[in-house]
């Protein structure tokens, strides 16, 4: 295990996630290790060594007052803005519960595009105090400006109203003038949140000369420590303590409060606040810096997006989309590159768009791919230097993936061939590539990654040979016929039946003597095999080598099943046009024409396992592994499948997932600090980086603790078990990623395919300095 001084920020970072958290100034480091080290005292001590730390309480405190505009007021210390929020919503719906409440239909008002903590903390504590109100959004526009027209008609009935300074996703500001006007014109009693987490230190407030009953603030969010906050409570409104004990902070929130974090909060309130100092910059300044960054992304990605408009948002946020390039593509390139930023979605196969993005109305894609860039008020014109410099550099990277499309030649390069998995939404849509030939065939399309293959086909003048679907249902989007328009000068074919299989096609014959339709993708065959059972047109695809007009079963490849089977388990037959009786026919032939150990790609993939084969399959699932053995007959077969789709469409569950039998303790597991140690015994060990190309180019280091690195791709990483079946026992493997989560799938991956000497590094290249 690494030691926490062994954990350091890698070299060159550049770091513009500052509305995430921001670095700890090196002042207010200081102030935290001197008071923890000097000024340990307990603040309600009445000794001298308390007095001091009572001193360094209170002349915080009046410092946030001076900055925040709260002349008036309390202004109380917590552990942060979500312990706040708390705070003032517990307060008002107490008050609102003890006065009594005369709604007929009481609302707890939030903006659309609040933080979590706002609406999740409404509805709980709505619930925990028995309140019944009804939790309501307040709609924002395609700006992301609150919906005054609906505070106008909506906020009588309310019991608070939470609205925000700024918003941490996209820095749009609201009016608080306008809204304050609108909510007291209306409801003069109301109480009023505003969340000002992204407001302290970017523009001026002045508190106590508004309606604002409460306002949290954030330490972090501005170059404080974790673990420090504020709470403003207007002068009159009603107030219930959070956390009751000892009384500390005058009663209002108890427990023995964090000294070094207040000093440390004082240190940077103090910059702020003195004019002569340039810590903190002043507005026109931050504006230059956003230009900048702004015309640097613009030249990058010509098919950028911004998803806010900058004359409504604040100068250090900016939230961005490219069309054709998800998040995880952006998000995995610059943190390679040594870039910090956020994205608005989940870093996962499993993608989830941006509410706040949704609320504004914004298109899908949109929502799906944003990162969000933020730069902090204490930036400096160096650090917005180097970070355009690296923008730059890095998007030389997608242009030699094909990821963006070039008027050069600098991709001449490009090292895809054979197969890749493309996965988007846990579907999987198969690439192969022949590159001597310049020819392709793309099979089971997703529709959100169409324009990811139009790139790869223009960028590498491919020939697409065919756009294939294992199946078709009357729902699903048409995707072979939205890239065939986009391609079409590049199709060998422009004939093709209803799944896009070309007319000009020869035969092959199989294992069982049955004679099969077949195209050529280079120096391989590709033959279509009908797999009826999950929908009554299911079909798969053998892509080998044939000789002398067959293609037996130890030539196959691949097999691109569809959801026919699947890994873990077997498709579903209860579709309009399954049919449970045809599967077990589908199955059997499949048996036939191919060998145990022939990889089988399916259309979906829920393990995260990348591919399966009959073989693997059998070990898993009885009911397969009898059929196939011939020790079920087919009325037995149909039963049971029939009872296991009734389950699974009781738990919406796609497919009969199975159970995958696999031990995590047959992967090495090794620590960065463990690498040189390990080199030293296993000198002929492959370290394995799987990510993906353009990250392994975007900051050029090519070894790990001395030892070189070879870049197979996880989305490659089908491909390379395929191509090492004679080195699989022998060879030892070290899989290494950006965090570990994609090295420990391609190494579950590699073991569970038969590979013997497998390691892989949790925390990856992040715990490597």
């Amino acid at each position: 295990m690494l030691s926490l001084t062994d954990i350091q920020p890698q070299k060159d970072e550049i770091y513009l996630d500052n509305n995430a958290t921001t670095p700890v100034l090196p002042q207010a480091a200081e102030a935290a290790m001197h008071t923890m080290q000097l000024c340990y005292g307990n603040p309600s001590s009445s000794h001298i060594t308390g007095i001091k730390a009572k001193y360094i309480l209170e002349t915080t405190r009046t410092l946030v007052r001076k900055v925040i505009g709260a002349s008036t007021g309390e202004v109380t210390f917590t552990s942060g803005a979500t312990e706040g929020i708390q705070t003032a919503i517990i307060s008002a719906l107490q008050s609102a519960k003890e006065a009594g409440i005369t709604q007929e239909e009481p609302l707890l008002l939030y903006g659309a595009t609040e933080h979590k903590a706002v609406p999740e903390t409404l509805k709980h504590w709505n619930k925990m105090l028995d309140i019944g109100a009804k939790v309501i959004a307040i709609p924002v526009d395609d700006k992301g400006i609150l919906d005054a027209e609906f505070i106008e008609q909506n906020v009588g009935d309310a019991l608070i109203i939470c609205t925000m300074a700024a918003n941490n996703e996209t820095g749009v500001f609201q009016d608080l003038e306008l809204l304050e006007k609108v909510i007291r014109d209306n409801n003069s009693t109301v109480k009023w949140m505003v969340d000002c987490v992204q407001a302290l230190g970017k523009f001026s407030l002045d508190i106590a000369e508004t309606t604002i009953d409460y306002a949290p603030f954030s330490g972090h969010k501005l170059y404080a420590p974790k673990g420090i906050g504020v709470l403003y409570v207007r002068e009159g409104a009603p107030y219930t303590p959070f956390i009751a004990g000892g009384g500390q902070e005058s009663g209002l929130r108890s427990g023995t409060e964090n000294l070094p974090g207040i000093a440390a909060l004082q240190a940077v309130l103090s910059l702020l606040d003195d004019k002569s100092d340039n810590t903190f910059k002043d507005h026109e300044t931050l504006l230059a810096y956003r230009e900048q960054l702004v015309n640097t992304l613009t030249k990058a990605f010509p098919d950028i997006i911004f998803n806010h408009d900058l004359g409504c948002s604040l100068p250090t946020t900016l939230n961005f989309s490219v069309r054709g390039l998800s998040s995880k593509d952006i998000m995995d390139l610059f943190d390679a590159a040594r870039i910090r930023v956020s994205s608005g979605s989940a870093c996962s196969s499993k993608v989830t768009g941006s509410f706040v993005l949704d609320a504004m109305g914004k298109p899908r894609w949109q929502s799906e791919s944003a990162i969000r860039l933020s730069f902090g008020p204490a930036t400096t014109q160096a650090e917005i230097d180097a970070a355009c410099h690296a923008i730059t550099q890095a998007v030389t990277a997608l242009k030699h993936s094909c990821l963006l499309l070039s008027d050069t030649f600098d991709n001449s390069e490009f090292g895809v061939d054979g197969l890749q998995q493309w996965l988007y939404d846990q579907q999987c849509t198969w690439c192969y590539v022949d590159k001597a030939s310049k020819q392709c065939v793309l099979i089971d399309a997703s529709a959100e990654l169409v324009n990811k293959f139009e790139r790869l086909v223009r960028c590498q003048q491919y020939q697409v040979v065919a756009v294939l679907d294992t199946q078709r249902d009357t729902q699903q989007v048409l995707e072979p016929e939205m890239i065939r328009e986009l391609v079409p000068e590049f199709l060998a074919s422009h004939r093709f039946d209803e799944m896009g299989w070309p007319e000009n096609s020869q035969q092959v014959s199989l294992a069982d003597g049955s004679f099969v339709p077949a195209i050529t993708v280079g120096s391989k065959v590709l033959a279509k095999l009908r797999l009826s059972g999950y929908c009554a047109n299911s079909q798969a695809y053998l892509l080998g080598t044939a000789q002398d007009g067959q293609l037996l079963a130890d030539n196959i490849d691949y097999v691109f099943a569809g959801d026919t089977v699947q890994i873990g388990g077997l498709g579903r037959t209860d579709g309009d046009s399954g049919c449970a009786q045809a599967l077990y026919h589908s199955l059997q032939k499949l048996h036939h024409v191919i060998a145990d150990d022939t990889i089988i790609c399916p259309r979906h993939d829920y393990q995260g396992l990348f591919s399966t084969t009959l073989g693997m399959e059998k070990n898993t699932n009885d009911l397969l592994k009898n059929l196939l053995n011939g020790e079920t007959p087919v009325e037995d077969f149909v039963s049971k499948k029939v009872e296991m789709d009734k389950v699974l469409a009781a738990s919406e569950q796609a497919a009969d997932q199975g159970t995958i039998s696999f031990c995590q303790n047959d992967i090495g597991l090794l620590a960065p600090n463990e690498l040189t140690t390990f080199f030293a015994k296993h000198p002929n060990v492959t370290v394995v980086d799987v990510r993906e190309p353009h990250e392994f180019e975007a900051y050029p280091e090519s070894s790990v603790a001395g030892k070189q690195m070879v870049n197979i791709p996880l989305t490659q990483i089908t491909h390379f078990v395929s191509s090492q079946q004679q080195a699989k026992d022998a060879q030892e493997y070290i899989c290494i990623c950006r965090s570990g989560k994609r090295s420990d799938a391609a190494a579950k991956t590699l073991k569970r395919n038969g590979f013997a000497n497998v390691y892989h590094v949790p925390g990856g290249f992040a715990l490597l300095n």
